[in-house]
């Protein structure tokens, strides 16, 4: 069976005396399924919402009101690094190995951890940065002062970008009238498809094609979202309010608010009157909301400490899973299906802005068994620039003939090449047979 992990965060003193719950955890690492358990947890921590973000390798939770962020190293079960930052750190998000923060100066840094480059926007937003969201080629930037920036993250992380470079975003997204409390980003890359959905304490989400920069629709809801979340499949979206309900909207349901058969993008659409669930009073609003992996169940944290567990399809009360005795404001799902790469940061290297030159540090992961232990591999790896040999073998492989020696492909090719010559040769008959005609004709007048 498919086992499902997530980790959650907590900020704030503990809310009583309670002994059986470890002092000074901050980060907590638990198993939902096929059952439910704390499986390790990580000491002096305390992150506010959109402040944890987790990697196959490591944990990197920003510190409120700081300006650092401590590293955890999910292989060794400790913290690694302690990083401090020029700006304090209002949100975080993970690209690849680039930890992308939010500062509250209105700035958007990009730490690539496993060369230690640190590369900095001027403070495009003009109050604190709220909220990130990123995919592998556009991150989304939600503000206090109500805008939402959409920057190429190619274009910032470009090698040869000259020191003291202006960055500037794509587009501005200006459509709210308050504070982004949220955003969510769909995972399709294509122009076309491609959305996202803004909360605002205007008491409205909006859903954008941030490539475009269109305003798809607009939802209305009775008190402020305080977070969005996007069903991993970009079905559906959830909202938690000031008010202590939980607002779904289904994005291709009997009334779709994508797709031809949406009604006209610039109607306002109304909130459900009936939400999809509302919190128990002594629990208080979601600060945060994840979904599971296969969008079945959704995983709620509460400033009493709760973390509270709804059935999406059946949509009976809650379920409690834990309480941490302090306010829960990250969780956070770790993929069931991690992805496949060459290399593994195993070590993080801290930011430095002051150097030019970076050394690329990472951990080779296991080769197909085609190739493990290949001595043609370690013999390069071992080598400084190209051996010799290899050099001579890959100049030789200019000179093979194409087709690798498959004969019967050979053969095909030479039938055709045959054919087409005989064409050839027939039109040019043909065309010296017309031109003594007219050679001819032109002579006798």
């Amino acid at each position: 069976m498919l086992s499902e992990e997530f980790m959650s965060a907590i900020c704030g003193p503990p809310l009583s005396s309670n002994t059986a719950i470890a002092k000074d955890v901050g980060i907590y690492c638990h198993s939902l399924s096929p059952a439910y358990s704390v499986k390790s947890t990580f000491k002096k921590s305390s992150a506010p919402p959109s402040c944890l973000a987790v990697s196959e390798a490591h944990v990197f939770a920003a510190q409120q009101d700081k300006a650092y962020v401590h590293v955890y190293s999910r292989l060794r079960g400790n913290q690694e690094a302690f990083v401090a930052f020029p700006e304090r750190i209002r949100c975080v998000a993970l690209v690849e190995d680039v930890l992308v923060l939010g500062t509250v100066e209105g700035r958007l840094m990009l730490w690539e951890t496993c060369t230690g480059r640190l590369l900095s926007t001027p403070a495009r937003h003009v109050q604190a940065v709220s909220c990130v969201a990123a995919t592998p080629y556009h991150i989304l930037t939600g503000s206090d002062d109500s805008d939402i920036h959409v920057w190429s993250l190619p274009q910032l992380l470009e090698l040869d970008t000259p020191a003291g470079a202006e960055f500037e975003p794509q587009r501005s997204l200006s459509n709210h009238r308050a504070a982004i409390t949220g955003l969510a980003v769909s995972p399709s890359v294509s122009s076309d498809t491609s959305f996202c959905v803004s909360a605002s304490k205007d008491k409205s989400c909006i859903i954008w094609n941030y490539q475009t920069g269109d305003a798809l629709r607009t939802l209305l809801f009775p008190s402020a979202p305080l977070c969005v979340s996007l069903e991993p499949a970009a079905r559906a979206f959830c909202v938690s309010c000031e008010d202590g309900s939980l607002q779904l909207a289904e994005l291709y349901g009997p009334k779709p608010l994508l797709g031809p058969g949406s009604e006209d993008p610039a109607t306002a659409v109304q909130a459900p009157s009936v939400p999809f669930g509302s919190a128990h009073a002594d629990a208080g609003p979601a600060t945060c909301v994840a979904w599971s992996y296969d969008g079945t169940m959704l995983l709620t944290g509460h400033p009493r400490g709760q973390i509270l567990r709804w059935d999406v399809a059946e949509n009976k009360s809650p379920v409690e899973l834990a309480n941490l005795n302090a306010a829960v404001t990250n969780v956070v799902f770790v993929s069931p299906f991690p992805e496949r790469k060459p290399t593994k940061t195993v070590n993080i290297v801290k930011p430095s802005q002051a150097e030019r030159s970076y050394t690329f540090a990472a951990q080779f992961e296991q080769l197909p068994e085609a190739t493990a232990g290949s001595a043609t591999f370690d013999s390069l790896l071992a080598t400084p620039g190209f051996p010799q040999d290899t050099m001579e073998a890959a100049i030789a492989a200019f000179y093979q003939p194409v087709g690798g020696g498959d004969s019967a492909g050979d053969a095909e090719l030479q039938r055709q090449n045959e054919e087409l010559w005989e064409l050839i040769n027939e039109q040019r008959a043909l065309q010296k047979e017309t031109l003594q005609r007219y050679v001819q004709a032109k002579s006798s007048q």
